[in-house]
C-alpha cells in the first residue's frame, strides 16, 4: 500500500507543499518547472558555445571567407569589468543564501539573500552599461574592431538573460514582501539561485575569452 501511496501521491500535494496545487509563484509543479529549466540551459548554452567557438576561430585570424585577411585586434580592457565580475558572484552567493534559508524555512535569511541577489544584479547591469560607455568613449565601440562587436554581442545577451532573471526576481519579491510563506516561494528561489549560478558560470567563461585578449 506505501508503494502505491507513493506511486500516485501528487509532488505538488506532498507535505510542506501548496495543498491549492500551487506550490511556487509561477503555479507550476516542480517536476514541469525543472524540466522547463534545463531545457533553457540547453538551448542557452549551445547558444553561447556557438558565440565562443566563433570568438576563438576569430581570435585565431581564421575568417568565415576562403583567403579573408585577419582583422583581430585587442580591445581596450576597462577595470570596471573586474568590479562587475565580482558583483555577480556576490549575486549568485546571495541567491545561495536564500536558497540555503528556504531549504531550511527560515524567511529572514530567504528574504535577505533574495533582495541582495537582486539589487547585486542591477548593479552588474549598471556596471555593465557603465563599461559600454567607457569603450565608446575611447573609441572602442561597436563597429570599431571585430573583437569589441563580439564584446557588444555577448554582453547584450548575457544581460538580457539577466534582465530575465530580475523579471522573476520582481515578481517573487513582492510576494515575499506581501507576506507570503517560505513554502509559496520556495521553489522560485530554488530555481533563480540555479539559473543565477548559469548565468555566472556562462559570464566567466566569456571573461576568460576576453581576458585573453585585453590590452
Amino acid at each position: 500500500m506505501g508503494i502505491v501511496r507513493r506511486l500516485t501521491e501528487k509532488p505538488w500535494l506532498a507535505p510542506g507543499a501548496d495543498p491549492a496545487g500551487e506550490p511556487d509563484a509561477e503555479g507550476l509543479p516542480l517536476p514541469a518547472a525543472a524540466v522547463g529549466l534545463r531545457i533553457y540551459f540547453g538551448v542557452a548554452s549551445v547558444m553561447f558555445l556557438l558565440i565562443a567557438v566563433t570568438f576563438v576561430m576569430r581570435m585565431d585570424g581564421h575568417g568565415l571567407v576562403t583567403g579573408q585577411q585577419p582583422d583581430w585586434k585587442p580591445m581596450l580592457w576597462p577595470r570596471l569589468l573586474w568590479f562587475n565580475t565580482a558583483v555577480l558572484m556576490l549575486s549568485s552567493a546571495a541567491w545561495e543564501w536564500a536558497r540555503a534559508g528556504g531549504a531550511r524555512g527560515q524567511m529572514d535569511s530567504l528574504r535577505t539573500g533574495l533582495i541582495a541577489g537582486g539589487v547585486l544584479a542591477l548593479v552588474f547591469l549598471a556596471g555593465q552599461l557603465t563599461v559600454w560607455r567607457q569603450l565608446e568613449d575611447a573609441g572602442c565601440g561597436l563597429t570599431a574592431t571585430t573583437m569589441s562587436a563580439f564584446f557588444y554581442l555577448i554582453t547584450a545577451l548575457h544581460g538580457l538573460h539577466v534582465l530575465g532573471g530580475l523579471a522573476v526576481w520582481g515578481r517573487t519579491t513582492a510576494k515575499v514582501l506581501a507576506g507570503s510563506e517560505v513554502a509559496e516561494v520556495r521553489q522560485s528561489v530554488d530555481l533563480c539561485a540555479i539559473y543565477w549560478h548559469f548565468l555566472l558560470l556562462v559570464w566567466l567563461v566569456m571573461f576568460t575569452l576576453f581576458l585573453v585578449n585585453r590590452r
